[in-house]
């Protein structure tokens, strides 16, 4: 009989460390971008039914972020794999998030 382990199968899905952090909280502050996911929501009825979840630095910690905003995921979504991590800000322009 085979033994689970020799099969060498690693789970697929990724975690990040750290602490949630409010987006507010980094508002306008340089933080360091380390890798993202866009999934799912459980608000399907807000936005575009997505949630972004965001593997930042900040102040030395690990964070995670999660946001709805639509524009922070088409703009992360650009940025080619070789280019993580990369630092930035987080701003509020009118209603709406962005990376500067």
């Amino acid at each position: 009989m085979n033994d689970f382990k020799s099969f060498n199968i690693k789970p697929e899905t990724k975690s990040f460390e750290g602490d949630k952090i409010k987006i507010d909280r980094i508002l306008n502050k340089n933080v360091t971008v380390i890798d993202f996911k866009i999934e799912e929501s459980k608000y399907k009825e807000k936005g575009n039914g997505k949630c972004l979840y965001i593997q930042i630095e900040s102040e030395g910690s690990k964070r995670v972020l999660f946001s709805g905003s639509s524009y922070l995921m088409d703009m992360i979504q650009k940025v080619p794999r070789e280019g993580f991590p990369f630092t930035t800000t987080i701003v509020k322009n009118n209603e709406h998030l962005e990376f500067t």
